[in-house]
């Protein structure tokens, strides 16, 4: 697994984040080499403010900040940490980073993006840029050849401007274009929903999981989630849009519940529904964060998660593994962690060999989704 990236004249060290012990995947990708290999054959002035759009590890914002005026715009908090520390690794130029809650920066030059893979993102994103950016701002795109279909170019003529592509290198491809103001089409901010017989009423913004309805493992959970009277400290780990978070807390009226996710349009979303459905703040706490990264050891008494086995196009499960020894570490004596997943993941003894299969077992089924708990036993002395 290569660390270093050496391409015209710099080496750049760089790592993922969090920083696996015996990780296999480098932080940069030939998408990124190739933007970088373009700007050798049609240099930017230097000193110019570029706009980097989705920079998962932060290679292009270290590249760039060499000699140019660089923000970043992210919707991950991993993304986020990452670009942080391999900016602080290679004592980089100072780089603005941004949420994709916040505003876009002024006088932009230059516009670079990783294609991100949920295109209801990527319409919004492309919808922001044409209102934001001059039409003489030129926007570069990348993403792996075989992803970029005919649909996903359409997607930029309509919502972006004319369009054109470059030839394929490494199996990766450029998108070029620019802001044409004639055109009309927007991306709405959110998209809204009923899940009548839940009696919620949900918002999502544009890149939270399962945009448009409620996908069905978080439809099979609601219906087997726990409740009780007792005043509990309740973590939403991978929250989306905060579904399981409001169902839980009326379920448990006097707990605590605190909706983390990596994805900082998921926890505004949480926090836009929380305060919908329940109209109240005062026992939830939102926190954009990798996994239960620096929370306080046996702080909880329940852990709900609906873990991923993906980051951005990578297929992995050391996600879900962290949200799993993240939890156990979290947890009170007696604590427990319900999880709930496809059944070919294979949840089962997988906590098994974390909590002990004693201590695991299957609170529903079907013939999809599997819902198991963990208890993190009191060890006797």
């Amino acid at each position: 697994m290569k660390t270093t990236l050496s391409l015209h004249g710099q080496n750049l060290s760089l790592l993922r984040f969090p920083k696996l012990p015996k990780e296999t995947l480098q932080a940069w990708d030939a998408g990124d080499e190739y933007i970088i290999d373009h700007f050798q054959d049609a240099p930017l002035e230097k000193g110019k403010h570029i706009l980097i759009l989705n920079d998962q590890f932060g290679a292009l914002s270290c590249w760039f900040s060499k000699d140019y005026q660089v923000s970043m715009q992210t919707d991950s908090h991993v993304s986020w940490q990452g670009s942080l520390k391999n900016l602080q690794r290679n004592e980089c130029n100072q780089v603005q980073l941004l949420r994709s809650t916040d505003p876009l920066p002024e006088k932009v030059d230059l516009v670079l993006m990783k294609i991100p893979k949920n295109n209801r993102f990527l319409v919004w994103q492309l919808s922001q840029l044409r209102q934001h950016i001059s039409p003489d701002v030129e926007v570069i795109a990348v993403n792996k050849a075989n992803l970029i279909h005919t649909s996903t170019l359409k997607l930029f003529e309509k919502y972006l401007g004319e369009t054109r592509t470059s030839l394929a290198k490494k199996k990766h491809r450029l998108v070029f274009s620019r802001a044409d103001k004639t055109l009309t089409a927007t991306s709405e901010p959110s998209i809204s929903w009923d899940v009548p017989e839940h009696d919620l009423k949900l918002e999502n913004l544009p890149n939270v999981y399962s945009g448009e309805s409620l996908d069905l493992g978080a439809r099979f959970f609601l219906e087997h989630l726990p409740s009780s009277d007792r005043g509990l400290d309740i973590i939403d780990l991978g929250c989306g849009n905060g579904v399981l978070s409001a169902k839980i807390a009326r379920l448990n009226p006097n707990a605590h519940i605190t909706s983390v996710d990596e994805s900082f349009m998921a926890v505004e979303s949480a926090k836009r529904n929380i305060a919908r459905n329940l109209g109240e703040k005062k026992r939830f706490t939102f926190r954009a964060n990798n996994c239960l990264d620096k929370f306080e050891p046996q702080s909880c008494d329940l852990v709900l998660c609906n873990p991923p086995f993906h980051q951005q196009n990578t297929v992995t499960d050391h996600i879900a593994w962290q949200m799993f020894t993240d939890s156990k570490r979290t947890l009170r004596k007696d604590g427990e962690l319900w999880v709930i997943g496809n059944r070919h993941l294979g949840y089962v003894a997988k906590l098994g060999r974390l909590f002990g299969k004693n201590n695991v077992k299957v609170v529903a089924s079907n013939s999809k989704f599997v819902i198991v708990r963990a208890k993190k036993a009191v060890i006797s002395k």
